[in-house]
């Protein structure tokens, strides 16, 4: 039987509440993963979940150990609309990446690889809160959101590995307005270009 109602506030409650957060994302997903769900599964009140972790976002982030929300720099990516926004989307990610920040983030995708329940998550928070902003944010046709969407967090993916994780030179040590000039371009075509065949 499923214990209701407080517990005392400690680290047992905190971490009781994580634990059941990580598998109720992971089986369920973020949208389906309710925060009653998560408070029962924890054996606590739903009031103590909001009480400890705010919104829904922040107890997934928290129970990711991301060390960053990257909903939160949404809105500076994609103010200036479609024009320039994979400029805006590359110079933002290795402004984050390229502070104290960065050892943290690198820690924290190093998780996700090599934990499936990390990578699942991780996958499930990029498709469905970032790639559903950025796709109605920018108006992408439903029909090509997907792909444009996930070309895009390829790329991205690939960079972070190589300059960061792997630390390939020169791309390593090239200064982020180089990288900038020289992939922005390539995420802009992929969100907002012609991707037929040539």
């Amino acid at each position: 039987m499923v214990r209701t109602g407080r517990r005392p506030g400690n680290q047992d409650t905190r971490e009781s509440i994580i634990s059941a957060a990580r598998e109720a994302f992971a089986e369920k997903g973020y949208d389906a993963a309710s925060i009653r769900f998560i408070a029962t599964r924890a054996g606590v009140d739903p009031a103590l979940v909001h009480h400890y972790y705010g919104s829904k976002d922040q107890l997934f982030l928290a129970a990711m150990r991301a060390p960053i929300n990257p909903t939160e720099l949404l809105p500076g990516i994609l103010a200036g609309g479609p024009d320039g926004v994979g400029e805006r989307l590359l110079t933002t990610l290795l402004r984050v990446w390229d502070s104290p920040v960065g050892a943290a983030a690198a820690a924290f995708i190093r998780s996700a690889l090599t934990n499936e329940l990390m990578a699942k998550m991780l996958r499930e928070f990029i498709i469905n809160r970032i790639m559903r902003t950025v796709a109605k944010e920018l108006a992408l046709d439903p029909a090509e959101a997907p792909l444009r969407v996930s070309l895009v967090a390829g790329q991205v993916a690939g960079l972070i590995m190589t300059r960061y994780l792997l630390r390939v030179e020169p791309v390593a040590s090239l200064p982020a307005k180089t990288i900038v000039a020289a992939v922005g371009p390539t995420l802009q075509r992929y969100l907002t270009g012609d991707l037929s065949a040539g």
